[in-house]
């Protein structure tokens, strides 16, 4: 199990590390629209590359940034059900949902994708927008992206297991023994009412 875990910790440093990088991406996208808006107004030109490179940045930074969003637990789930939930179920339905449709789907994404932009690449294929931009760079976005995405999904797959198997893993993120931000709204509006506090799922319950 260990040789397992340490690739997983391998994963998840990627993954952070590359998630931390993609902020950069967002900033520069956010210069570019303000300085082509200021030229724009200003000056009265514009160029369809400066807005299709703003495309292509966030397209990056949204595609690879998708494994640090699932090892840091931020994907879209129904925890104010999910919470409730015996740690042990969700676990296994964390297994369930990484083996049975992660996994599948980010395996499908780079069977039908990769094959794509090698012809991308080699068609040296143009935007239809004059003075656009090549196009193959924003299409490699796709398989790096959903790369990230499965390695982490195997990455919260081995800590799923490593917990049952009694490791002190932590495969369910930033709730591992804490609120959600949705419970925490629930919360506050129970407060609002009079109602006491719902409180979660006990982080430890087998």
């Amino acid at each position: 199990m260990e040789p397992l875990l340490k690739l997983s910790r391998a994963i998840d440093t990627l993954n952070t590390w590359v998630g931390k990088a993609m902020i950069w991406l967002i900033f520069a996208a956010t210069v570019i629209s303000a300085a082509n808006a200021v030229v724009r107004k200003l000056f009265n030109f514009s160029s369809n590359a400066y807005l299709e490179v703003q495309w292509y940045l966030f397209a990056w930074a949204f595609l690879c940034a998708a494994g640090y969003t699932l090892f840091t637990n931020e994907h879209v789930r129904i925890d104010v059900v999910n919470e409730h939930l015996p740690k042990r179920l969700r676990v296994w339905i964390e297994i369930v949902g990484l083996t049975l449709f992660l996994t599948p789907l980010c395996l499908l994404v780079l069977y039908l994708g990769i094959p794509m932009l090698v012809d991308k690449f080699q068609s040296g294929e143009m935007s239809n927008n004059p003075g656009g931009l090549i196009r193959w760079p924003v299409w490699a976005a796709i398989p790096v992206g959903f790369t990230l995405l499965m390695l982490q999904g195997w990455s919260q797959l081995i800590k799923c297991i490593a917990w049952l198997r009694g490791r002190d893993t932590d495969p369910l993120g930033k709730h591992h023994g804490e609120k959600s931000e949705e419970l925490e709204l629930i919360d506050a509006l129970r407060s609002s009412t009079g109602l006491p506090p719902a409180g979660p799922a006990d982080a430890q319950q087998r």
